[in-house]
């Protein structure tokens, strides 16, 4: 059918596809109009389509439970309900059942629209959080989940164990998903899953920051194993990156700069994405970071990659890297430091030798609020340089 070829019974008003059907002459009666109008909440042409032969097949179903009534039927005086039947008044005519799409149509059309290009976790997260609703509430049209379904998925949330920090996620989530899709769809929907009381910090443990003595422990293992594990180790450690932002750099993403120092450039590739925009930046590299760089470089070019164990696939395995290496940091230093840590550590430092805030969420990476921040193109390599410097002569100075 061509796009330009309305459906059967629709007609477009504002650019959104209504219902319209004549109400038959012998059933006029149970109705307080002659014809049956309302929205079909969309604009697509295929789903208008759809949802008005949904209708028209539920009308037919419900006209011909109607016209049953006024038939006389063979030995209808001899039913046991018929003087309750009689003192009753026929039952109103029931509005057409909910044209809004199923939570599970909604996952498909979200993943289709925003999905694409999205790392497979983005596929997941939205898989999976909506299958916790459906599991809970079942798998209904969106207008129909109520409060008490959104209570009742916080409640299988916490009886799955769920710390807050990850209820957070999954209700975020889902929030997403309905939203997107109601806009879509041209549902208006107070959506059931906003402002749900949780316990936030139920089951969330601090990350803490790798302290300073611990950070020369690790330093001087680092330098005595010498290996492309404690390379990643003391990457991570003088830059603050994430963990999967160094495990999936390559050679080339280690430049020198004007004056000949070592920069790392942050950037995305296809098989390690960066988490946030703001992600992609260049960070001068001093202390242990140096060391580190120059190391790789120094190798055999045998890979592109940086540091090939973590990327034999096509998507970095940032997961056993942080396995292996949280392990080992908890042997070496004898307390419950992660990987992750050493990115807590990183702002600290900064703070210590009093840095700007702006100039720490550049080097980290990290957003910093504000409309005048989203304006230039930030500080220059020298400036970061000088503080880089800074923070690795102030360890020095607390090492000696």
């Amino acid at each position: 059918m061509a796009e330009t070829i309305l459906p059967a019974l629709t007609f477009v008003k504002d650019g959104v596809f209504c219902f319209s059907r004549r109400i038959p002459r012998a059933l006029r009666d149970h109705y307080s109009n002659p014809r049956i109008a309302y929205s079909l909440r969309t604009k697509s042409h295929r789903i208008a389509e759809s949802r008005a032969r949904k209708a028209a097949d539920q009308l037919d179903e419900y006209w011909y439970h109607l016209r049953s009534k006024v038939v006389d039927l063979p030995g209808k005086h001899m039913l046991r309900q018929q003087q309750a039947t009689q003192a009753t008044h026929a039952p109103a005519p029931q509005p057409p059942l909910s044209t809004s799409i199923k939570l599970s149509e909604a996952v498909g059309l979200y993943l289709r629209l925003k999905g694409k290009g999205r790392p497979v976790t983005f596929h997941r997260a939205a898989e999976r959080s909506c299958g916790y609703v459906i599991d809970a509430c079942g798998d209904k049209a969106l207008d129909a989940y109520t409060k008490a379904d959104a209570n009742a998925f916080r409640d299988a949330l916490v009886a799955r164990g769920l710390a807050g920090s990850s209820m957070t996620r999954v209700f975020g989530t889902v929030r997403a998903v309905t939203n997107f899709a109601a806009s879509e769809q041209g549902l208006s929907l107070i959506n059931p899953f906003t402002g749900v009381y949780y316990d936030r910090d139920a089951g969330v443990t601090d990350r803490n920051a790798v302290s300073r003595d611990a950070l020369l422990k690790v330093r001087k293992e680092c330098r005595k194993r010498d290996d492309d594990l404690r390379w990643l180790v003391a990457l991570v450690a003088d830059t603050g990156m994430r963990l999967a932002e160094a495990a999936g750099m390559t050679r080339d993403d280690f430049v020198r700069d004007k004056n000949g120092g070592l920069v790392a450039k942050v950037r995305p590739h296809p098989w390690r994405r960066l988490k946030t925009k703001g992600s992609e930046r260049d960070i001068p590299l001093e202390g242990e970071a140096l060391w580190a760089a120059e190391r790789i470089l120094a190798q055999a070019e045998t890979s592109a990659h940086a540091f090939p164990r973590y990327n034999k696939t096509s998507e970095t395995n940032a997961n056993a890297a942080s396995a292996a290496l949280n392990k080992w940091l908890k042997d070496v230093t004898a307390e419950k430091n992660t990987m992750h840590g050493f990115r807590h550590a990183m702002r600290d430092r900064l703070r210590a030798i009093e840095c700007p805030a702006d100039v720490v969420d550049q080097i980290g990476g990290w957003r910093t609020e504000g409309v005048g921040h989203g304006y230039g193109s930030g500080y220059p390599l020298e400036v970061l340089r000088k503080w880089m410097k800074e923070a690795a002569r102030a360890d020095m100075v607390y090492g000696s």
